[in-house]
């Protein structure tokens, strides 16, 4: 589908959507807010049992809304993740298996390009790692004149307004190389440009309101973009993808003393997270003040489990009860926080243990918007869960599948299949009774383990079809 068929395709779909609809008859038209954190473990936050970190406007969206007990990461990285919330889509599909690799291909209908059609205005902030945003220039992992393949910029995808990293920047100061304790800086030179910039449209770097934290730093951006959709009437979709507490961490002093009592480490990392508490709360804030945070919808999660194989050094997240963390198919690697909060539908101090992945956010607030989840880019791998979560039920119909490099899962409601080496061998783990992954119980349940590993190997085929084109 080349560019022309795309905008042809989404042109139709808004033709197609209206023609549906009665003079006057409108779908629900919420604003729509989506946060993602990066590298934030299950554990790193108080509406799930932390202690010790401070996020208090978190932890107020979650009695003014929904905890997603059960929530999933598309993937054990963050790329792959980022991907799926924008299609619906199993990454594995169109090759954005990792991080800096692949890109967004310009075959994929994206949601902002499908809400934009219903009268969205849409933002991207924060960090994009969906493919290069300069071809004129060296920029982060791959941006360039070397990378240019790979340039697929938010402005290309949808988006009205960019402030958009290609990929990491330290939490604070984020254009300025931090000491080599607060880790990944690579061949970078302390005090020197980091090297990755922000951008807000071709060959438009930004270079004003760049110090201090970098949370406040997106912040600042999407506030104006939610006043003027606010002061027209206009609803939005901003989505807003934190860098923190991705390395290099760095807290300021304000949020580092808040923990003075803990160790450097843990001062900057859990710090860090404060911080960015702190700008969630500011926009919580700006939308009663604008008469809007009653029909904005906002769902907040992570991109993955926590990095590093312990919390040591700046790596100091936590994955809560369950195994592994970030880079592994274990709970800890994919199963993050997650909440939503819309006080138009959804009342508060909700939990629920529904199984959803990042993958579902397209099909949902499609369904919530009244667009057919039928036309676009098939197959989807995510389903509509609204319908579940209005009637509180605890299961969903269809089966979750991951793949990360040699690791393969799938799961149903209470079963989760396994692999370590692309299928060589299965584990099986009862994930109500046993959310740990402690006791492989494959050798008790033959049959379930048949199921689940034929589902999977077809889900793996209809992949390798997608890679091959055939769903364009």
């Amino acid at each position: 589908m080349n560019n022309k068929r795309k905008i042809s395709f989404v042109f139709l779909v808004s033709f197609c959507f209206l023609g549906t609809m009665g003079f006057g008859q409108t779908p629900d038209s919420p604003n729509i807010i989506l946060i993602m954190a990066d590298d934030l473990g299950w554990g790193d936050v108080g509406f799930n049992g932390n202690e010790m970190i401070q996020t208090p406007a978190l932890d107020a969206m979650a009695q003014n809304g929904l905890v997603l007990r059960r929530f999933y990461a598309a993937s054990a990285v963050c790329s792959p993740t980022r991907a799926s919330v924008l299609t619906g889509r199993h990454p594995e599909r169109y090759g954005i298996t990792h991080a800096n690799t692949g890109h967004m291909k310009k075959e994929e209908l994206t949601l902002a390009e499908l809400v934009k059609v219903q009268g969205y205005t849409t933002g991207h902030f924060g960090k994009w790692h969906l493919g290069t945003l300069t071809v004129t220039e060296k920029d982060a992992n791959r941006g360039g004149p070397r990378g240019a393949a790979h340039y697929a910029p938010p402005w290309e995808n949808g988006f009205d307004v960019s402030f958009s990293t290609e990929s990491k920047v330290p939490t604070w100061d984020p254009m300025v190389t931090p000491g080599p304790t607060a880790g990944d800086i690579g061949k970078r030179v302390p005090g020197e440009h980091f090297g990755t910039y922000y951008w807000s449209g071709e060959n438009q770097k930004v270079t004003d309101n760049l110090s201090g934290d970098d949370s406040r730093v997106i912040m600042d951006r999407v506030i104006p973009f939610i006043h003027r959709a606010a002061e027209t009437g206009q609803p939005f979709l901003s989505v807003i993808w934190f860098h923190t507490p991705h390395l290099p961490v760095v807290a300021g002093p304000e949020y580092r003393n808040l923990y003075a009592d803990l160790s450097e480490d843990q001062q900057h990392y859990y710090g860090s997270i404060t911080a960015m508490d702190e700008q969630i709360g500011r926009l919580r804030s700006v939308l009663r003040e604008k008469g809007i945070a009653e029909n904005t919808l906002i769902l907040f999660c992570s991109d993955n489990g926590p990095e590093g194989p312990e919390p040591v050094n700046r790596t100091q997240g936590s994955a809560g009860p369950f195994r592994g963390r970030k880079r592994s198919l274990y709970e800890g690697g994919i199963r993050v926080p997650a909440l939503i909060e819309w006080p138009a539908k959804i009342d508060g101090g909700q939990k629920t243990n529904l199984p959803i992945s990042t993958s579902d956010i397209f099909p949902t607030l499609l369904g919530i918007l009244g667009i057919d989840k039928q036309k676009g880019v098939k197959p989807l791998d995510g389903a509509d869960v609204f319908p579940r979560i209005q009637e509180n039920k605890q299961t969903r119909a269809s089966t979750i599948a991951f793949r990360f490099q040699n690791q393969q899962v799938i799961m149903d409601n209470q079963f989760k299949l396994y692999s370590a080496d692309s299928g060589e061998n299965f584990a099986l783990f009862d994930l109500i009774h046993d959310p740990g992954e402690t006791t492989d119980i494959a050798a008790a349940h033959p049959q379930k383990v048949a199921a689940l590993s034929g589902e999977l190997e077809n889900w793996l085929l209809s992949c390798e079809k997608s890679n091959r084109g055939a769903d364009y």
